[in-house]
């Protein structure tokens, strides 16, 4: 104190810092997770920022996920790309109507503090969003859910970095969702029952054998679709982000088999019940034992350990996305190359089943003559496929009844 009785400057610091409550532990440690989830963003470690999505609590706020997201998918420094041509100019995509439908029935759970003016004008930024990506990358191929997917991007996202990393998740991450069908997406879900029946055969036997459809919605919209509490489905992204592309279907396939008490309390002659009981998440949701579990079946059943995962296209965004670090380092130019290779195999694929279902229909009425002439048909269309994986093999297969192993 001061002769004349008044508080020295330094003195009112000291007792403001006694009035100040120092922070609990738990403060200390979210703030020291912070600090390192921004330093890892300035440096752009991504290695560091995989480690930190995957550890409790992930990214802790939006703050920090706006500059963590896109760099987990390889956006780097937007200020460095050229400029573009004004999206607006361009054609138009042949999904914006569907596209202006399902945006007009977007944010229904969150954000929940604005007001119905505000929730349209939020409409409007996202219907240009979806569009701008679409109209940019013409051969993608609009799905009801991307909506739900693009909705989150954009409340977390600054408006500069939206559509530039909303177009590299759509190509490099979720491309097999925007191919001309599901049967990509179908190839994935097919992994599901495999996981179940290394993990728990009882399980799996009990359960209709049939396409897994009831983990469609959450696969496909990376389960925005399915989580309605903003903070929730955030934190999830965290790690969809950071981790491969697969790791969305381990994440699925860790729910079913943490249900499998209730499952078998229904009897397996009840398929529909099951699919109803499979095809919705359970409530409430354990966020990070969800995550750290599924982590743990990722490591002990890799999907090279799984019989589906050889059926899987080179070209799917499961190979291209194994590992990931492949996503930050290739470019939208890959991705449309694999999306080409992609569309190819499926024409060829739909090809194989008109041919293999035409021979299949006339085997029996068909003579010597009949038979040669649809072997040569089979050799055109054949071409270098007559190993026993291609066509020929399997109408042979087909022809002979082989049933394999």
């Amino acid at each position: 104190m001061d002769p004349d009785g008044s508080v020295s400057p330094k003195e009112e610091e000291k007792i403001e810092a006694a009035r100040t409550p120092s922070p609990s532990p738990e403060q200390k440690q979210h703030d020291e997770k912070l600090a390192k989830i921004l330093d890892a963003c300035r440096w752009e470690d991504a290695e560091m920022l995989r480690a930190l999505a995957t550890s409790e609590g992930g990214f802790l706020s939006d703050n920090a996920r706006q500059q963590a997201w896109p760099l987990l998918l390889g956006c780097g420094d937007i200020k460095t790309e050229p400029v573009k041509t004004n999206w607006r100019l361009l054609p138009e995509h042949r999904d914006e109507y569907q596209v202006r439908l399902d945006v007009d029935r977007s944010f229904i759970f969150y954000p929940n503090d604005q007001s119905p003016k505000e929730l349209d004008r939020r409409k409007e930024e996202l219907y240009d969003l979806i569009v701008e990506v679409l109209r940019r990358q013409p051969y993608l191929c609009y799905f009801q859910g991307y909506h739900d997917i693009c909705q989150l991007l954009l409340l977390v996202l600054d408006p500069p970095n939206r559509a530039s990393t909303v177009a590299r998740l759509s190509i490099l991450r979720i491309r097999d969702f925007m191919l001309p069908n599901l049967e990509p997406a179908l190839a994935q879900l097919r992994l599901i029952p495999a996981l179940l029946y290394a993990v728990n055969p009882k399980l799996y036997n009990h359960l209709p054998q049939t396409q897994p459809f009831f983990a469609l919605s959450g696969t496909l919209t990376m389960y925005a679709h399915d989580i309605q509490e903003y903070g929730d489905i955030a934190r999830l992204f965290d790690v969809l982000l950071a981790r491969e592309a697969v790791f969305s279907v381990y994440m699925f396939a860790y729910i079913v088999l943490q249900r499998s008490e209730e499952l078998f309390e229904t009897p397996s002659d009840e398929p529909e019940m099951l699919h109803s009981i499979l095809s919705k998440l359970p409530k409430p949701l354990d966020l990070e034992n969800l995550i750290s579990g599924t982590v743990k079946l990722f490591e002990k059943h890799p999907p090279e350990s799984l019989s589906p995962w050889r059926s899987i296209s080179q070209s799917s965004v499961l190979k291209t996305a194994r590992w990931s670090s492949q996503t930050e380092n290739q470019t939208l130019d890959d991705g449309e190359m694999y999306f080409s290779r992609q569309v190819k195999e499926l024409d060829w694929a739909e090809k194989r089943k008109k041919v293999l279902g035409m021979v299949w229909k006339y085997r029996k009425p068909a003579g010597t003559v009949g038979v040669a002439v649809l072997v040569a048909v089979l050799s055109i269309m054949a071409r270098r496929s007559w190993g026993p994986s291609g066509i020929f093999g399997a109408f042979w297969r087909q022809w002979m009844g082989y049933q394999g192993h």
